[in-house]
């Protein structure tokens, strides 16, 4: 067994296996003697190979870049052999955008004709650098796209009796494996397993290259018992003659992650424990926050399993920092080892400690951090986001200096000079603080934000509360705000997320009762437990995870239904409370009335939001009716911010796998353009009082693990809306008329809550089943 230490015993190797074949080899020419012409151009090239070779040897990647970079920048000749190098140390230190652009380099090099590097075939390397980078960035698809097309050219070029080729195999197979298992793939995944174990390891050399990447692929598959046997296997230490070469300095934390991790997977609990305390004891563990932060969640799971509670509250509030450090997803090191954990275990976990104290206010404000996170890794992709003000000059230059010293931060430091790092890191928190003050509401979605209790409390009127759900691993849990106290209560989620599926599946079917016993049930676990505590006529509700599904409106006490007691709203946070109540309304009331545009496509036509557009526009004063092929994106993009209320009567889809993908269909403006994407609403500068999705399923976005439900209402809640009435499921189209049509109406008297309310109220004195008005909700602000 491999004992869990940091040397002699656990000898780790680079986790691009080829970068250490390579310089091995290099220097093994050089030393034998016996290579040929076509190796070795001469005698000083060869001496200043090993001598870059050795700085990767020994983990000065910094170094190598600094003797290596400097060619490139003056235009110079570099070989592929040396470009393959500079690519491989810009990856070790995380530095994906320089590794990306040296991989495309060393792909035109290799084009050209410079393939070998010291009896090894480099074409296959582009594709599994970028291969494993995508592995780390958590883009499957991608990672595994890049691997197939490595493999086509190993096939191609390479013979299969050769040392390169089978660590190249090695390599492309995990790839290919560990993106199988983390789609679901786990018959691809085992074929790339079983092409891994038919390697043979001559001489000793492949055998860590080999074991660690069949454990690595077990991880993926969750397989833990599989990867401890592999990590644990003798022949993954390096054996016979290439020990001599071999500098036993080189260091890899992730091996030992592995290692460590399997052991508390597999109940081996103490040797976990003294596992991760030399882990999280090394000098450099603090570089690398992909690993640093799972280490410390299943550290704290230990201490609170022996009952020491204080330490694992403070493991676990280490692991939030360390996670809320950086705007973008930190899952590179855990993606590259094939263990791609989710960061909300770790609010999870903490929200659960505290809520078992009975301290409410800080496990709330956990509860909202554990939103603003999971918010800032979906929005983490998006290319641009439109900053607004009068300042915006100097907020988007703030935004790209806080981007471009995040990227430095996150960039792993030599040993020798962890400095470099801690200082921009302070650049970093600078940089949040400035942004924080010149545009909170941006800080709010590109960095996680502090979040005070009483500062929400005091946005709430005296007639309203918040009621807040959140679920852990051990307990759903309900938080009552109201102007004056907070109070938490554990309550029974079991079976809930079929509880919500099977109940929209009932009211979707108009015209049957069947759905009522599951209302009442719904009622009873979730709003029983705290309707004490509810003593105001305006309920605020923030949702969580399969919750956002739910049509809160439709559940029923026995007596009746929660629309017949209280005005509802929705927020994706409490937190948008003071973001949203600190935007000035516009005072205008001209409206902007999209209805039943062209598609192309007759069964895609909506008669009836025509026919409610129209009537509509007779109703608000100063409205613009576009119907048909008028109805059209570009209108939106290029002039909606000039309107107090739009209004969209059109049919909206929901992309599950990529919720920024979901769209309102418009007519196309002649190029095609008809789509109005969730995603492209973070790039509009909108500025208006009420935004109503008048279409199929506006309100939803796929559900993870954790949280943010981001669909269109967070969308247009960031665009500038300060209310958005938005559905749940696929509405009638003439009920839909008739309920905005009262809607309107009322608004010129009533606050937005109190007039779809009444709406709905009067759609269900004419169509009792909640199929016709439970739809609609509101988010945002009442007024």
């Amino acid at each position: 067994m491999i004992k869990p230490t940091y040397c002699n015993s656990e000898r780790k190797q680079s986790l691009f296996h080829r970068v250490r074949i390579l310089c091995l080899f290099c220097l093994i020419v050089f030393l034998i003697g016996g290579c040929g012409a076509g190796m070795v151009q001469d005698m000083k090239t060869n001496i200043e190979d090993i001598k870059i070779s050795s700085l990767m040897q020994k983990k000065q990647h910094h170094e190598l870049i600094r003797t290596l970079q400097p060619a490139l920048d003056k235009n110079e000749p570099l070989s592929s052999f040396r470009t393959f190098l500079l690519a491989a140390a810009y990856y070790e230190i995380r530095d994906y955008e320089k590794m990306f652009r040296t991989a495309d380099l060393l792909e035109r090099q290799i084009g050209k004709g410079d393939v070998a590097g010291y009896g090894g075939n480099l074409s296959v390397y582009p594709y599994t650098l970028r291969g494993f980078a995508y592995l780390d960035q958590g883009v499957f698809d991608k990672a595994l796209a890049e691997a197939s097309k490595a493999a086509v050219i190993l096939d191609r070029d390479a013979k299969n009796d050769n040392t390169f080729y089978r660590t190249q195999l090695i390599d492309i197979s995990c790839i290919a494996g560990i993106a199988s298992a983390e789609a679901g793939r786990m018959k691809d995944a085992d074929r790339h397993i079983k092409t891994i174990e038919d390697v043979t390891t001559i001489g000793g050399i492949l055998g860590p290259e080999k074991y660690v990447a069949l454990a690595r692929i077990h991880m993926a598959k969750r397989d833990y018992q599989s990867a401890l046997s592999a990590v644990q296997n003798p022949r993954a230490g390096v054996l016979g003659l290439y020990t001599v070469f071999y500098d036993q300095t080189f260091q890899e934390l992730p091996k030992y992650f592995i290692l460590v991790k399997c052991l508390y997977e597999t109940g081996k609990v103490e040797e976990a424990k003294k596992g991760y305390d030399q882990l999280l004891g090394h000098p450099q563990m603090r570089q690398i926050g992909g690993l640093l932060w799972p280490a410390l969640l299943d550290r704290a799971r230990i201490a609170r399993r022996e009952g020491d509670v204080k330490r694992a509250e403070e493991l676990l509030k280490e692991a939030v920092e360390v996670i809320e450090k950086q705007r973008a997803s930190i899952n590179t090191e855990t993606g590259r080892i094939g263990y791609v954990g989710d960061k909300q275990d770790v609010y999870r976990e903490l929200i659960a400690l505290l809520c078992g104290g009975n301290r409410a206010a800080e496990a709330f404000e956990y509860v909202e951090r554990a939103k603003g996170r999971a918010l800032v890794d979906l929005l983490a992709a998006q290319t641009k986001i439109a900053v607004r003000g009068k300042n915006a000059e100097n907020i988007d230059r703030t935004l790209s200096r806080l981007t471009d010293a995040e990227k430095a931060s996150a960039t792993v430091a030599d040993v020798k000079m962890p400095g470099d790092v801690a200082g921009t890191r302070g650049v970093v928190l600078k940089l949040k603080k400035e942004l924080q003050a010149q545009d909170p509401e941006l800080a709010s979605i590109t960095t996680v934000t502090d979040t005070d209790v009483k500062s929400i409390q005091s946005r709430l009127n005296a007639d309203e509360s918040i009621l807040e759900y959140f679920e852990t691993d051990e307990a759903w849990y309900a938080f009552v705000l109201s102007r004056n106290h907070i109070r938490v209560t554990a309550i029974n989620g079991a079976g809930l997320a079929d509880d919500v599926a099977d109940f929209r599946q009932k009211l979707t079917r108009a015209g049957k009762t069947d759905y009522m016993a599951r209302a009442k049930a719904l009622y009873g676990k979730l709003f029983a437990p705290v309707a004490g505590q509810l003593a105001t006529p305006r309920l605020i509700i923030v949702p969580h995870g399969v919750l956002h599904y739910l049509p809160f409106n439709a559940l029923h006490s026995g007596k009746e239904f929660l629309l017949d007691r209280y005005q509802l709203r929705i927020l994706p946070s409490a937190s948008i409370l003071g973001i949203l109540a600190d935007r000035a309304g516009t005072g205008r009331r001209s409206a902007l009335i999209m209805g039943n545009p062209d598609l192309k496509n007759p069964s895609l036509d909506l008669k009836y939001a025509g026919q409610e557009a129209i009537a509509l526009g007779k109703i608000i004063p100063q409205a613009t009716v576009l119907l048909r092929n008028n109805a059209r994106a570009d209108v939106i993009r290029d002039k909606g911010h000039q309107y107090g209320i739009l209004h969209f009567a059109v049919h909206g889809v929901f992309d599950a796998e990529n919720p920024l993908n979901s769209a309102l269909l418009l007519a196309g403006n002649g190029s095609g353009q008809g789509l109005l994407k969730a995603g492209d609403l973070y790039q509009l500068r909108l500025n208006s009082d009420l935004i109503t999705l008048s279409a199929c399923e506006t309100a939803l976005s796929v559900i993870s693990k954790g949280d943010d439900v981001i669909g269109f209402t967070r969308g247009f809640l960031y665009a500038g809306a300060r209310s958005i009435v938005s559905s749940l499921w696929q509405v009638d189209d003439e009920a839909t008329r008739d309920l905005m049509v009262g809607f309107y109406q009322r608004l010129p008297r009533m606050d937005n809550d109190k007039a779809l309310r009444e709406a709905q109220l009067q759609v269900k004195k004419g169509r009792p089943h909640p199929f016709y008005w439970a739809a609609f909700q509101l988010t945002g602000l009442p007024k």
